[in-house]
């Protein structure tokens, strides 16, 4: 079963989906068609390959991006909208795990790719996209408290991380409006945006600089050596250097890829306009997440509808969305009971074994950046430009971010899927009982 369509009409993005009620006019780009050259093919048409097309082709290379669909049609058009601080991992874990040489390095990386998407939007004056300030972490438990605000004591100390703001209880209800929460912190160097009208701004700055986007070119093979081959339903292009941007869409393509990145499901309802009910929920225009295992999320849109991400699943169809996502949302928000939902829409990201994004080079000439783990925004935008540096032969970032193990995981492509819905039914479970 192809996950480029068991839950979508080809070609089309999600017609349930608040975002795309939304979206900036954009008019569809060719089918390719026939034999072309390029240096740099780029598989995917998400944050992650739209600006590494902007990128390579400001870089003077030529360049065709193949996009099974329409460009942001996958995750990079369906999430929360969120532009996190940070790695995915933290600084304690990366510190760990690369030395704390590399663990700053990586966490001026994180700190670039926030100010990436703030310069991408205002340099291309990206239409019905700004960047709002302001992300709240909320935490369900005392001793998750003292460890949000320990580890914000550790960010100004040892790095110079100035923009945290710890909440006690009292702090975080104000704020958010629910009295489930021990309190947490808000984070008013983070952000969000329109996460589709943002794809859609990046693949409108790409093809202002030269590059060739094509969607519905579903790629099909890719012939590897010395000038790759890569092939379409209609055509095919010759390239030096290929980029892999298809995250959890990728499929079988590169199974070395596959092998460490695993395709989940995850899913956004938006209400009825909240009118003046809107400052109950969030009495700032910031956005939120939690510190469940399987994350809530949500901020406000801009016609004060409440934006909701809950719920996960492993399989190929979506579940009830509605249902799915209503259950943690009124765990929160109780007084929303009789709340009206317009949309309801989900997506397919990707994770990985240590939540790390897996950034490789599968074979020559191949490049690869997937696994973002739900923190994609501002580091999937940053991939983008550390492979065209990359394909540029400036590659210090890429190989940074690639040195980082990157586990596979058990069981290979064939059992990843089976192994990976007991752990994460399991981490469901201590969610639902609070240990």
């Amino acid at each position: 079963m192809n996950l480029l369509y068991v839950n979508d009409r080809a070609g089309e993005y999600p017609a349930s989906s608040w975002y795309t009620a939304t979206k900036a006019a954009l008019e569809p780009f060719p089918q390719l068609l026939g034999e072309t050259s390029a240096d740099v093919c780029i598989v995917g048409g998400g944050y992650t390959g739209l600006s590494s097309a902007l990128h390579c082709a400001q870089k003077g290379l030529s360049v065709v991006l193949l996009e099974a669909h329409r460009v942001g049609f996958g995750a990079s058009g369906r999430n929360g909208g969120q532009v996190g601080s940070g790695q995915r991992q933290d600084q304690v874990w990366l510190e760990k795990a690369a030395g704390r040489e590399d663990a700053r390095r990586l966490w001026d990386l994180a700190q670039d790719s926030k100010q990436l998407v703030r310069d991408l939007i205002a340099d291309h004056a990206m239409e019905g996209v700004t960047f709002q300030p302001g992300v709240a972490h909320a935490c369900w438990s005392d001793a998750e408290v003292r460890e949000t605000h320990l580890y914000a004591e550790k960010l100004h100390r040892d790095y110079g991380y100035e923009k945290l703001e710890p909440l006690d209880r009292e702090g975080i209800q104000r704020l958010i409006g629910s009295p489930v929460y021990k309190g947490g912190e808000l984070d008013r160097g983070a952000g969000h945006v329109h996460p589709l009208n943002f794809a859609l701004g990046l693949a409108r700055a790409a093809a202002t600089a030269g590059a060739g986007l094509h969607e519905r070119s579903e790629v099909v093979d890719i012939r590897h050596g010395a000038k790759p081959v890569v092939r379409t339903a209609k055509g095919r292009v010759i390239c030096d250097h290929v980029i892999l941007a298809g995250n959890g869409y990728l499929g079988r393509l590169e199974p070395k890829v596959a092998a460490r990145v695993m395709p989940i499901n995850n899913f956004i309802v938006a209400t009825e306009p909240l009118g003046d009910r809107a400052r109950e929920v969030l009495s700032e225009p910031v956005a939120v997440a939690d510190t469940k295992f399987v994350v809530n999320y949500w901020r406000l849109s801009e016609d004060n509808r409440l934006l909701f991400g809950g719920g996960e699943s492993y399989g190929y169809r979506f579940p009830d969305i509605v249902k799915t996502v209503s259950k943690p949302m009124l765990e929160v928000y109780p007084q929303l009971k009789d709340t009206r939902i317009d949309y309801a829409w989900g997506g397919t990201l990707a994770i990985t074994m240590n939540r790390m994004p897996c950034f490789a080079r599968p074979r020559p000439n191949v490049l690869s950046a997937s696994g973002y783990s739900g923190h994609g925004v501002a580091l999937a935008t940053l991939a983008g430009k550390l492979m065209a540096e990359a394909a540029a032969s400036q590659s210090a970032g890429f190989d940074l971010m690639a040195s980082l193990p990157q586990p596979r995981f058990p069981g290979g492509a064939a059992l990843r899927w089976p192994l990976l819905v007991m752990a994460m039914t399991w981490y469901s479970t201590r969610d639902r009982i609070g240990f």
